[in-house]
């Protein structure tokens, strides 16, 4: 089983809202509402930057000022990364579930590795990991089925073999990409999207319904 981080195992907007606002607010700009920050996740860092800066839907600010940003982002991501997350309902009766059953299990997530393994670690969550692959592991991220396809490799199976749950078209697209079946829940962020529109292998309204898709030991 592969796991997308935000809004599938961790809600974590509101740390990504208070990093966003504080890059905001020194750069000067027009402080967002938690709202549409939800929209914004799912493509990773840099394009949440980029959505944060861009005042109307036509403009895209200057690559020179989203690199800079980005490093503004990041300070105070890594001040605040952790501090108000929480991890979902069900999540760890979940994992616990898998690791039992002997399941192999990964996170699959857009998100800079930097903030990725010290999130699991204050979360509690690393111990049911057998692999990590970040939003910088490899040159692309998810919708790239690249990264999934890296995550099994990792976990010596095949992508016929395991489920990606997921929370957004990029977890889907990457996952229908691989060849793998996907899993997508309703409690996410789906970058605004409405996530019944994705194609999908199942619809989870919270993550034990994970459980319904495993063959009994």
């Amino acid at each position: 089983m592969l796991f997308d981080l935000d809004g599938t195992l961790l809600d974590t907007i509101a740390d990504l809202a208070d990093a966003a606002n504080l890059m905001l607010a020194e750069l000067g700009r027009p402080l967002r509402s938690q709202h549409e920050i939800h929209s914004f996740v799912g493509k990773g860092l840099p394009k949440l930057v980029e959505r944060c800066l861009t005042e109307r839907a036509q403009e895209v600010p200057a690559e020179a000022v989203v690199e800079a940003a980005i490093s503004v982002f990041r300070r105070h991501y890594e001040r605040v990364n952790g501090l108000r997350t929480t991890i979902y309902p069900g999540v760890v009766d979940t994992l616990q579930a898998l690791r039992g059953r002997n399941i192999g299990l990964a996170v699959v997530t857009n998100k800079p590795e930097a903030f990725t393994l010290p999130l699991l670690e204050r979360t509690g969550l690393a111990v049911y990991f057998d692999t990590v692959v970040s939003g910088d592991t490899l040159p692309v991220r998810k919708p790239d089925p690249a990264m999934v396809l890296l995550a099994c490799e990792r976990l010596g199976v095949t992508p016929g073999e395991a489920f990606m749950v997921g929370d957004s078209a990029n977890d889907a697209l990457s996952a229908q990409g691989a060849g793998m079946a996907v899993l997508l829940v309703s409690y996410g962020y789906s970058e605004g999207a409405a996530v019944d529109t994705i194609e999908c292998d199942g619809l989870l309204s919270e993550a034990l319904q994970v459980l319904d898709y495993i063959a009994p030991a």
